[in-house]
Parts: C-alpha cells; structure tokens; sequence
C-alpha cells in the first residue's frame, strides 16, 4: 500500500491472495468475488523457542486468562471447591505454539477442541500455579486491565495458601 501497488488490479489480488491465507481466510463475498485467487503460500513455523520471558507475559496480556473457579462441591465442608485457573487460548492451528507454553512452564495441559476449531493450554492445581504462574508474572509484569486480573488471582491464591477457601467466610 504505501508503494500504492493496492491501486492496481494486481495488487489487489495480491493483498486479496495475502488475506486468504489470514485467520478466517475470505469471506464468503470475497471468495465469489475472487473466486480464482490462490492463498499465499506462508513458510512453516519449526522449531521455535521462547527466547524471552517478556514475550510471554506481552502475549499473556493479550491472549491469556486468570481465573478463579468456584464449584459445587459435595465433599466440601462449604459445598464448594476453589480453583485457580491459568489458560491461554488459540486457533487449533497453533498447536505447536501450545506445546510450547507447556513446556516453557514446565506444567500444564494442552486440549483440543475440535468442534470450536481451538485448542487451549491450561495450568490448575495450586502447586502450579503457586510455584510456576504466579512467581513468572511475578517477575514479568501483564500489562493493561489484566494485570487487575492477575492481581485478584493472586489475593485468591493467599487466601487459598492460608486455607481460607476451606471455610463459608473465606468462600465469601
């Protein structure tokens, strides 16, 4: 666009070959409209590492998750259970990228969910997330309205290590 090649027919079908190979792809408009355009071929992501934690936490700000789950629970003296959830969430396509979150954390678990079309990484049980999660963005700060997210997990999370979870006030 800034070379104004987007002003000439080929470069239309440029920019239209490059949004196909996006995300969702064409829509259903733009495949009628360019029903012979061919998606960019786009090169193989292989063997990527995380080669800075800040990354992560940047990527946790945008695609990450913090919760707190309460559930109904009939072997609890309050008749409910508390747990702390850590996920990041993507396009099934990303697999690879999941796999490496688990194993930059070293915990976690990888679901798919194949009639949603993604795939989610998650991290629970306390000793996880108390030792790995908590003390990792301890150190690399989420920025934005999740960092207030991060910051009532881990208010959750010493309630929890104090075992105020455990009683109808702490539940409260």
């Amino acid at each position: 666009m800034s070379r104004k090649e987007h002003l000439t027919i080929e470069g239309l079908h440029k920019i239209v070959a490059i949004k196909a190979s996006l995300n969702l792809g064409l829509s259903e408009e733009l495949k009628v409209a360019f029903s012979n355009i061919i998606p960019m071929k786009r090169p193989l992501v292989i063997d990527q590492v995380i080669k800075n934690p800040n990354w992560v936490a940047g990527f946790t700000s945008g695609e990450g998750c913090f919760m707190i789950q309460i559930l109904k629970s009939y072997t609890h003296k309050t008749r409910f259970q508390v747990q702390l959830v850590f996920s990041i969430v993507q396009h099934s396509r990303d697999i690879k990228l999941m796999k490496i979150f688990k194993s930059y954390f070293g915990c976690g678990n990888i679901v798919s969910r194949n009639n949603k079309n993604y795939i989610e990484f998650t991290v629970r049980g306390f000793g996880s997330v108390s030792e790995k999660i908590i003390p990792f963005f301890d150190k690399y700060t989420i920025i934005g309205i999740k960092a207030l997210d991060f910051s009532d997990f881990c208010k959750v999370a010493e309630l929890i290590k104090n075992k105020a979870h455990l009683t109808e006030k702490g539940i409260e």
